[in-house]
Parts: structure tokens; C-alpha cells; sequence
């Protein structure tokens, strides 16, 4: 599928690889910014975000660190370390403004469910668990962007909260929850298509499905080569462009390493598939309106944190139990079994045997899911919800996660379970690896590659100016300065239909 501009042309700006929430992000802040840009965009399925973008894959939760307790890890002296939550919020708050700011321009259409108010709660039993939250509690209420979280350990309260998660539970076990009415569900695939539109509509844009990129290559003149693909009819084609991003999920790592770039060697890549219990109850469905999470539990990533999450798809209320996480060679939902071998570079095997022997426990985590029975995911599900019936439950593939594995100072090679953006030194072409929080955080991870990238423009008086119209907090830092971020939460929130917060 194209658009109005020259499909023959092979020469362009910016080439985009992936039709995901980042390469649509990172389109349209390139096009407000620079309206003449010309961008071309290459997708090798027939559809925008229908790899991790999707609602039915990983994004949708609106990850706020609201109520993720991986984000608030307990130091050795017993205090928590909230840092990475403010991060994480912080950023939340930054792609609230920009999609504000869309909305307010008539720049995408979205349906009313796209954002919906769902309360972010965090549960735990057992005491060290509960110590654990209640001091989390008491430092993230330090913080601004937690003003007006919750804390109970009162079962009667939790029955009003979450009366599906107190049904049939034990009386005497000692529990605890926070709550936080400003949480949100985000349909990440209705919102990256709705850009995709956008783009599509302006001059300069041409957009490729069935199109995989199969190769790139640094030009003497500074350029960059790229050979594309048609997966419908077998033709191939040559583009030029002066930047590129590699956005193409799990699918980047190969592509970085094609473009043989020194920031981009020694990276791997560790990929885990994952599943979800999909509700097929509307009475169950109905009984719960909340996105809970408890504690990964002792040995197991911080992606397998398990939560019983409310979703809104397609205007439809939804609730899922998971993730359960297993092992498969794709990078891709949608990719090959030799994706991982693909990616075993001779400058990356090392650091990936490294990452490998030091994180054996999650191997064996990850060999105990794979092992699972349809009865072992179901005692997962009711230590959440204890009267769960086998029957009123589906199992629902979800997307491929690749965690990014690297060199370090200290290491050989880590296992990091974040996103990083890899870029070369003269800012001609950037890649992101990694997963979770992505989506959710995808406007302050691309304002970071602006940074890089484009440094040059980005700190122009024309882009600043830009930039702060679209995010009006852009370059303050709402966690130290409360007014700014109560002015900014009372317009995103009315722009995007979140006054009224549901309990």
C-alpha cells in the first residue's frame, strides 16, 4: 500500500523500518518538525503493529508504574528504590501530552476506547510481601506522580476494590493493595495506525507493506544503501536515504548488525515468547475492572510479573491472567526458528554465553513454563482468583520479547529487560532493542534518539519551540515541579476523556 508520493522514487530523508508504535512515533515528530522531510517506511507483514503494537500481544497495559512493583526493587538496607518508577511515570505523562496535542490538531482519529481509565492496583499476601508494599507505598507518596495512590490491608475494602480476587480467599492470609484511579488501558494498535494515517495523508510519505528490508549498507558519501524486498511478488529495489531507523522489534538486532556499525557490536539478543489465560466469561469479565499486579515470585524475570489485567479492545472489555513466558528461537510472532542463530555474531557470542550461564535460574524458570499443564496455569491463576474454573478460560498466544544482552564494565555479558537505543556516532542511523516498557514510553525514548540523531536541530530556537507546543513539559521535569505536572494531567486528562475515573 502507498500513498499519493512516487512509489519509484529511491531517494529519500528517512527510511523507517517496522510499522510499530515507535517508527510511527518517531514519523510524525519528524514531519511536524520538518514538514518537507521525505520518509519512506517499510513493513514486511500487511499491516501496521501487528507484531508487539498489538493490543492482543504485549502493549495495551500503559505502563505508568502505577502498580509494576519490578520498577520499586527493595535495596539491601530494606529501603525501595523509586527511581526508575518516576522514570518511567514521567515519560507516561510526556506521550500523554503528544498524543494531546494530535488530538487537539485533528492530526489522528482515534476511538473513545484507545485510552480508557482503568485503576492500576498493585496486591500482595504473605508479610514480607505486605511490609514490602506498604513501604513502597510510603515512598512513591513522596513523589507528585503518585499523589493520590491508596493503601489498604482492610479485606473489606479489597472485596470493594477487587471483589474477584477476594472471592473465596482465605480469611486469615494477610494481604495488601494499592490503587491508583489516574491508571489507564491503552489500545497502542488503534493508536499507531491512526499515525501510520496521518503520515500516509502527507506529501513526502510513501508507505511499503509486504516489504522487507534485507539489507543495508554505509555509503562513502555518507548515505545509507538499502535493499528491500516486495514478499508479495519476489521484486527487489535499492533506496538511499540519509537516516534510518530500525524499528522493527525483535527483528532489529539482524538489521543493526547489518549495518556493521562499531556502537552496534557485542549486542545480542534473548527471546521469549509469551501467553496469556484469556476470559471467556462475560459474567467473570464483568466482576473485575482493574489491572492488578502481584510479585514475580523468587528466581523468575521481572517480565513474568503475573497480573489479572482489564483491557478494552476494539470497544470490547476484555481480562487476561499472565504472562506465562516460554522459550522460542523466533524474534518474531510472525518470524523464522532461525532467528536466533541468525543474530550469533563473533563479536556477540561471548557476551551471550556470558548473559547465559549468569542467568541459569531464569533458564530453568523458562524451562518450568514450557513444561506447564493446562492445571498448572490454572493454580498460577488462582492464587489471584481463587474460585477460577478451568472452563471459563482460553490460552492466548502473545507477542515475542528479545531482552537486549550487552557488554558492561562489570560483566562480560547482562541481561538487561529495558529498551536501549543504539545509534551511530554521526547520528545517520539508529536501532532500538529491547521490550518492556516500550510502548507506553515511546515519545521520551524518541525525543532521546532526536538527541542523538539530530542534535544539531533539536537544539535549534525553531525545533525547541516545536517541541514544546507539542509537549508542553519539554525540557522540565515534572516529578520536581507539582504545579506543572497537576496543569499538564488537567489537559491531557480532559483531551483524552479521562476526568472521570472509574472505580
Amino acid at each position: 500500500m502507498t500513498n499519493k508520493s512516487n512509489s519509484q522514487n529511491t531517494d529519500c530523508d528517512v527510511v523507517l523500518i517496522g510499522a510499530g508504535i515507535m517508527s510511527a512515533t518517531l514519523g510524525v515528530l519528524l514531519k511536524e518538525l520538518e514538514p518537507n522531510l521525505t520518509i519512506e517506511i517499510y513493513e514486511r507483514l500487511d499491516v501496521a503493529a501487528a507484531e508487539s503494537s498489538d493490543a492482543w500481544n504485549n502493549a495495551g497495559t500503559g505502563h505508568s508504574a502505577f502498580c509494576e512493583l519490578n520498577y520499586t526493587p527493595e535495596r539491601e538496607d530494606g529501603s525501595i528504590d523509586i527511581s526508575k518508577a518516576i522514570k518511567i511515570a514521567e515519560s507516561f505523562e510526556i506521550s500523554k501530552q503528544f498524543w494531546s496535542y494530535l488530538i487537539q490538531k485533528n492530526h489522528i482519529q482515534l476511538p473513545e476506547t484507545f485510552i480508557t481509565p482503568i485503576p492500576h492496583m498493585s496486591f500482595v499476601w504473605g508479610e514480607d510481601n505486605v511490609n514490602y508494599l506498604r513501604k513502597r507505598y510510603e515512598a512513591l507518596l513522596t513523589n507528585p506522580l503518585f499523589k493520590g495512590m491508596l493503601y489498604t490491608e482492610d479485606p473489606k475494602h479489597l472485596e470493594q476494590w477487587i471483589p474477584l480476587i477476594m472471592q473465596g480467599r482465605d480469611q486469615q492470609q494477610k494481604v495488601a493493595a494499592t490503587r491508583m484511579d489516574q491508571g489507564t488501558d491503552v489500545n497502542f494498535g488503534a493508536l499507531t495506525r491512526s499515525m501510520f494515517s496521518m503520515l500516509q495523508e502527507m506529501d513526502g510519505v510513501t508507505m511499503h507493506f509486504n516489504h522487507e528490508v534485507k539489507d543495508l549498507k554505509k555509503e562513502d558519501n555518507g548515505s545509507w544503501r538499502i535493499k528491500v524486498k516486495n514478499r508479495s511478488t519476489g521484486d527487489k529495489r535499492k533506496i538511499r536515504a540519509k537516516f534510518v531507523f530500525i524499528g522493527a522489534g525483535g527483528g532489529s538486532l539482524r538489521l543493526l548488525e547489518k549495518s556493521d556499525i562499531p556502537e552496534g557490536r557485542g549486542f545480542g539478543g534473548f527471546p521469549v515468547s509469551g501467553q496469556w489465560l484469556k476470559c471467556t466469561n462475560q459474567e467473570v469479565i464483568e466482576q473485575h475492572q482493574a489491572k492488578v499486579y502481584g510479585k514475580a515470585s523468587v528466581g523468575s524475570p521481572p517480565m513474568s510479573v503475573p497480573h489479572l489485567d482489564t483491557r478494552v479492545i476494539n470497544g470490547q472489555r476484555a481480562l487476561l491472567f499472565g504472562p506465562y513466558a516460554g522459550f522460542s528461537t523466533k524474534f518474531l510472532k510472525e518470524g523464522s526458528y532461525f532467528d536466533l542463530i541468525k543474530t550469533i555474531q563473533h563479536d556477540n557470542i561471548i557476551p551471550m554465553l556470558a548473559a547465559g550461564i549468569d542467568n541459569i535460574p531464569l533458564t530453568k524458570y523458562l524451562i518450568n513454563q514450557v513444561r506447564q499443564t493446562p492445571e498448572d496455569r490454572l493454580e498460577a491463576l488462582k492464587e489471584f482468583y481463587p474460585e477460577a474454573k478451568m472452563e471459563d478460560w482460553e490460552l492466548e498466544v502473545a507477542g515475542q520479547r528479545v531482552q537486549v544482552i550487552k557488554k558492561d564494565k562489570e560483566h562480560v555479558g547482562v541481561l538487561e529487560f529495558g529498551t536501549e537505543v543504539v545509534s551511530a556516532a554521526d547520528g545517520s542511523i539508529a536501532a532500538l532493542l529491547g521490550a518492556s516498557p516500550g510502548a507506553s514510553t515511546a515519545v521520551s525514548i524518541m525525543l532521546t534518539l532526536l538527541q542523538r540523531c539530530f542534535g544539531d536541530k533539536i537544539n535549534s530556537e525553531q525545533w525547541k519551540a516545536k517541541i514544546t507546543q507539542m509537549i508542553p513539559s519539554y525540557g522540565l521535569t515534572m516529578a520536581d515541579n507539582p504545579e506543572l505536572l497537576q496543569e499538564t494531567r488537567a489537559l491531557t486528562n480532559e483531551v483524552l476523556g479521562l476526568n472521570t475515573i472509574h472505580a
